[in-house]
């Protein structure tokens, strides 16, 4: 019987080449799996375990094939912040609007001053207090008058009270007078108070009344002095009557 031939025996470099290979792929995908695992979580230990490869035996190695080029990294995709929540926009208040003042006119120029007016109206000006002031003279002196007057005529009423008195003192009275006749008499005297003369001006209708009272007028000089002596009058006009008020 022939033998069977020999079955050829595989290269124990190419092997090796392929383990190799296998080992590359393996590492490339567990460093993209780590990858996207570590930009998406935190990172965890991963334990590789090398296994060490045995020396190849001294032969021509082949020419080692291009390493793929690692994928790239998705970029990790930015995060959305929410938007804020805007307010509700506020009703619009409706202001009322004031109704504007009227324009003001605008001020006409002055016309020129005339010297000769504003000097008119200066001594028209001191012409009225001229007659203010005179009008207020005038009424000072016309209260005084009065008051004077005033004055003079009670102390006059005074100094005929006080000669009619001392006249009444010498009358006598007749019996037959019927009444309150009134007799007039002027008497005329002198500075002292003597009694010049007696005259009889209105009869008083009774002839005993009015003789009467002449004869006591006569009897009762000297008659009395005024106390003030401007009061003094030379002719004295008296009245009386049988029964004084």
């Amino acid at each position: 019987m022939t033998e069977a031939p020999p079955k050829p025996r595989k290269a124990p470099g190419k092997r090796i080449s392929f383990a190799l290979a296998v080992l590359m792929h393996v590492l490339l995908i567990i460093l993209i799996i780590y990858g996207i695992r570590w930009q998406t979580q935190k990172p965890e230990v991963v334990e590789v375990e090398l296994v060490r490869a045995v020396p190849p035996a001294p032969s021509i190695a082949p020419e080692p094939k291009p390493e793929p080029k690692p994928e790239p990294k998705p970029e990790p995709k930015p995060v959305s912040k929410p938007e804020p929540v805007k307010p509700p926009p506020k009703p619009d208040i409706v202001q009322k609007e004031k109704p504007k003042p009227p324009p003001k006119p605008e001020p006409k120029p002055e016309p020129p001053k005339d010297p000769f007016k504003e000097q008119l109206e200066r001594e028209l000006k001191e012409a009225d207090k001229r007659k203010v002031a005179d009008a207020a003279a005038q009424e000072l002196a016309n209260l005084k008058a009065q008051q004077t007057s005033s004055a003079k005529s009670s102390a006059l009423a005074d100094y005929i009270a006080k000669i009619k008195g001392k006249v009444r003192g010498n009358i006598v009275l007749p019996g037959d007078i019927k009444g309150n006749p009134e007799a007039i008499f002027e008497v005329a005297q002198l500075p002292s108070g003597e009694v010049l003369s007696v005259k009889l001006k209105k009869s008083s209708g009774n002839p005993a009344w009015d003789n009467a009272t002449e004869r006591a007028i006569l009897k009762s000089s000297p008659l009395p002095k005024p106390v003030q002596s401007e009061l003094f009058s030379r002719t004295l006009e008296l009245k009386f009557r049988p029964l004084e008020d």
